[in-house]
């Protein structure tokens, strides 16, 4: 107990030397422009663009050059230490990933690219690990709930990736080659544009890895993906859009015990008509794959998942208000080696949603209602409401509703040799959330301040039958409470620019034989310093990321050291057009769990060449 108030006190001492510089980086000169990579523009937050200080939600913009700077390796390095954020990995390099947004299950945490939904409906969460983040432009974490807009599995918040639009005039080539560590490397390349009207945008890579050991005296475990994805839209001159784009990962990563086959694929095309002055109606078709084959020393089995999807979505200004209202209408159907009591479920919603402005007041309020072919019907919905309290500072304070989905593992999983089966009886966890919050949004800084509580119910628990205790099947039988404090502040002094996150979650199981103990998987403290600073051609920067212990187990009983992490970098120009980078991760070398038995990538060091038009 004294390490954990330690550690908190240390937290909350660093965030109150932080703040007052709010104060003093405002600027009261005639500047009236924001900068726009300090409250940049988001459309997850609520299905238009606004401003991260007009959503009255807790956002995370990450920006293309951000991702740049960082030159990640796995997707999981863009979000660990995030406000509000969670990672557990089984190991490095393409290897099982979890992402925990406020607490809440990977499963609870919606992945879309392009606005379009990715994930596995037979294991639930999304493969995260599989994604190359470097062929995407932009990154938005919307933390807390939004089922009201975005259906199931939005418990926890909404992870979305954006691939270029091509908005950039004539043809821009770009390449870049690199090695490192373990045998690591990448290729990519792309080619983007636009002209009267059409933009493209086109781009491939290619990474391979020997890989390290996942377990303690383990040999190396291997990865390669190859992705590439297209993007083509054009918009004529009576203001119609139409567009198309489909992105496509496929390789093959190594575990204790096998290997495994993966594809990642989304597709979809979309028509936007300017029904009048103030009305833009949206048509989008889309489809999703998560297809995974396993060969292990059981045998080799196959699980595939294809989700079909048509939304229909209107947006209509009133003066200072907006009004959003839709229909959406999917199917996910599952193949593979597992037969399963049903292959197939569809889902029908409408949803609404209203952003009123009445200066100096905001509301936000939607409702969704979603007719699910396995588990019912689910009423969902949101309120928010803001108050400039002047021309800085936005506080805020919403209440929420959610639900996660059972999974087809959940519902129809074949009673196994092990004595594991699904059970179609299930209902869907739902939630509550209450959130209060403040901003402070000014030309070269910004600082948000979020608290909230989480309420779930019928929380989905594999547990011995309490028919026939000799089979093992999921139950509504827990409950849980989640309460946070998140910070969020950044900078743009000069040459410096500074982001920090501080993270503080209690997820408490409030039901069942783990009652008051921490979920598993969670740690409970987090922290994340980046900082970045320009030397006439050159850019030198670091993260900074620590986290306390957590639990691997819902005993309570496997405990897991809380690790710190120093990662640098380093960006050369050298030429016009022409970049030299250098990431060394874990710069002292450390070993760290973030799940039992499986370990970390130690230092890891990766440079490459760059030709950005």
């Amino acid at each position: 107990m004294k390490s954990k108030n330690t550690t908190t006190q240390g937290l909350v001492a660093l965030s109150l030397c932080w703040l007052p510089l709010g104060a003093n980086a405002q600027d009261t000169s005639t500047e009236t422009e924001e900068s726009l990579t300090l409250n940049p523009l988001t459309v997850t937050a609520t299905l238009t663009p606004r401003t991260a200080n007009e959503t009255l939600s807790s956002v995370t913009v990450i920006e293309k050059e951000e991702l740049e700077r960082q030159a990640p390796t796995s997707l999981t390095e863009v979000l660990r230490g995030q406000p509000g954020v969670d990672v557990t990995t089984n190991g490095a390099y393409g290897k099982a990933s979890s992402v925990y947004i406020r607490g809440l299950s990977n499963d609870a945490t919606l992945l879309m690219i392009d606005g379009i939904r990715l994930r596995s409906a037979t294991a639930g969460g999304a493969s995260w690990q599989y994604l190359d983040p470097n062929l995407f432009e932009r990154a938005e974490i919307v933390r807390g709930p939004t089922s009201s807009l975005y259906g199931a599995d939005a418990m926890g918040g909404v992870v979305q990736l954006f691939t270029p639009e091509g908005d950039t005039g004539g043809p821009q080539p770009s390449f870049s080659v690199g090695t490192g560590s373990f045998d690591t490397q990448r290729y990519s390349a792309s080619l983007s544009g636009s002209q009267d009207g059409t933009r493209y945008s086109v781009a491939g890579s290619r990474f391979t890895t020997d890989g390290t050991a996942i377990k303690e005296g383990g040999e190396d475990k291997g990865f390669d993906n190859t992705t590439s994805f297209a993007r083509l839209s054009h918009t004529f001159d009576n203001g119609v859009e139409i567009g198309a784009l489909g992105l496509r990962a496929r390789g093959n990563t190594e575990y204790s015990g096998g290997d495994m086959d993966f594809i990642q694929q989304v597709a979809g095309v979309y028509g936007e008509i300017p029904v009048a002055g103030n009305w833009r109606s949206r048509l989008t078709l889309s489809e999703s794959r998560d297809e995974l084959d396993d060969f292990s020393s059981y045998g080799a089995t196959a699980f595939n998942t294809r989700t079909q999807a048509a939304r229909w979505q209107n947006t209509v200004a009133l003066g200072e208000h907006e009004l959003i209202a839709g229909v959406e209408h999917s199917e996910d159907k599952v193949s593979g080696t597992t037969d399963y009591a049903e292959d197939s479920r569809d889902n029908t919603a409408v949803f609404t949603q209203a952003l009123l402005d009445f200066a100096p007041f905001a509301i936000q309020a939607g409702l969704r209602y979603d007719d699910n072919e396995a588990f019912g019907e689910e009423l969902t919905g949101n309120l928010a409401l803001g108050y400039a309290l002047d021309d800085a500072h936005t506080l805020r304070a919403s209440y929420a509703t959610a639900f996660k989905a059972p999974t087809f593992n959940d519902l129809y999983y074949p009673q196994d040799s092990w004595g594991y089966v699904g059970n179609p009886d299930l209902e869907a966890e739902t939630s509550e959330t209450l959130e209060i919050g403040i901003r402070g949004q000014y030309s070269r800084y910004y600082w948000d301040l979020a608290a909230y509580q989480t309420d779930v119910d019928n929380l989905i628990a594999w547990a011995p039958s309490p028919s026939d205790t000799s089979l093992t099947m999921p139950q509504n039988i827990e409950k849980a409470r989640i309460r946070g404090v998140e910070l969020a502040s950044g900078t743009e002094v000069g040459d410096w620019s500074l982001e920090l996150a501080l993270t503080y979650t209690d997820p408490e199981s409030r039901g069942g034989d783990y009652e008051g103990n921490t979920l598993p998987r969670r740690a409970t403290q987090s922290l994340r310093f980046d900082v970045d600073r320009e030397l006439g051609d050159w850019v030198l920067g670091g993260s900074w990321i620590a986290q306390n212990h957590r639990y691997d187990d819902a005993e309570n009983e496997e405990r897991l050291a809380g690790y710190g992490q120093l990662n640098l970098r380093a960006g050369w120009e050298f030429a016009p057009l022409w970049t030299a980078r250098l990431t060394v991760d874990n710069v002292f070398d450390k070993q760290y769990e973030t799940a039992a038995s499986y370990i970390n990538a130690g230092r890891a060091a990766f440079v490459s060449i760059n030709f950005n038009q």
